[in-house]
């Protein structure tokens, strides 16, 4: 555990927040709790979203997934993240998502964090859909529905009971020792689960349906018949292009919702529909730009697919808990030499020391 005597940003050192430190933080503060904060954060930066550096993240393609860097900046702060999605990893007993993250002073541009997000990412991700539900979802929502019980599931259970109230949760996947996995872990939630045996049993009855599978593929998921008027979708599956999750009809029925929609038109799953389908903007239901759910026959849908202002909130969020919990090492990542003109003769001091 490292102590400062000073803040972080007047250190030549920068904090690296390892696995290892990231678990003893959450731990230290509780899951929910986390959840909680880092929705507080996100709703903070979505409100000034005006303010943000907006561009689609950088992505290079493979025919077994992608690597991705993600960069904002609200003009103090600038922060991105490297991040993955290679689906066929699970097979290799790999993780189907890594990723780290960097936050930067925009006026000297040195980093002042650097940060594992591997972990952070599935606590943001689910947090992000828990907020937009607290706009988007009908009131008084008590039941989810989630199809596809991965790595995510239990994140996003947390976060709906955390945020939105969520007490019952019905499951569904392909595989149903996912399902079996996901309800041991959330074994001491205090959430009522039961396991289903097909997509369509596991909507019934449900006020929110969250879809969160993984193949790198156009699939259908969910299908027409399934959703009935008056819920909300959480469709958080379909995050490159080329993979969706929904039948395009449920779409034409739905209000949509989308963090940036320049990105998401390429990513999500209104890439099924014409380039100028109306859609709105999260952000603009936040701050009452644009109305969200309106009637309790409306079907909302949160076509989410991460956005790089999500990862600078989280970057924000566990910066503000290092100097409470004092989990993170200090690195010598920035040189310093005696006169900022002479780098080469830091090489020279440290040769004439080896010696």
């Amino acid at each position: 555990m490292a102590m400062l005597d000073k803040p972080i940003n007047e250190l030549n050192l920068v904090p690296f927040v390892s696995v290892d430190d990231m678990m003893k933080i959450i731990l230290e503060i509780g899951v929910e709790n986390v959840l909680v904060g880092l929705c507080e954060y996100l709703e903070e930066d979505f409100r000034r979203w005006d303010l943000f550096d907006k561009t689609p993240r950088i992505a290079s393609h493979s025919n077994e997934g992608v690597i991705e860097l993600m960069p904002t900046s609200d003009g103090h702060d600038y922060g991105f993240k490297y991040v993955n999605g290679h689906p066929k990893n699970t097979k290799d007993g790999l993780q189907t998502v890594t990723a780290f993250g960097v936050l930067a002073d925009v006026d000297t541009g040195y980093p002042v964090m650097l940060t594992e997000m591997t972990i952070l990412t599935a606590l943001r991700t689910a947090a992000t859909s828990a907020m937009a539900a607290k706009y988007l979802m009908p009131k008084g929502s008590k039941t989810m529905a989630m199809i596809g019980n991965g790595a995510q599931s239990e994140f996003q259970a947390l976060a709906f009971k955390a945020i939105c109230g969520i007490t019952d949760l019905r499951l569904y996947d392909i595989d149903s020792s996912a399902t079996d996995r996901c309800i041991k872990n959330l074994s001491n939630s205090g959430l009522k689960m039961v396991k289903c045996d097909s997509e369509q049993s596991a909507v019934e009855g449900a006020e929110i349906i969250t879809t969160v599978t993984a193949d790198k593929q156009y699939a259908t998921i969910l299908t027409d018949n399934m959703v009935g008027a008056g819920v909300h979708i959480n469709a958080i599956g379909g995050d490159c292009p080329g993979k969706t999750e929904l039948h395009k009809d449920i779409l034409l029925r739905s209000d949509i919702f989308v963090e940036y929609t320049p990105q998401t038109r390429i990513e999500g799953e209104i890439q099924q529909l014409d380039d100028d389908y109306p859609v709105k903007e999260l952000w603009q239901v936040m701050t009452g730009e644009v109305e969200g759910r309106t009637n309790d026959k409306q079907i909302t849908l949160f076509d989410s697919v991460g956005f790089a202002i999500e990862d600078f909130s989280a970057l924000r969020y566990i910066r503000d808990q290092l100097q409470k919990t004092g989990h993170f090492t200090n690195l010598d990542m920035l040189a310093d030499p005696d006169d900022p003109r002479d780098l080469y003769g830091m090489i020279l001091r440290a040769e004439k020391n080896l010696s």
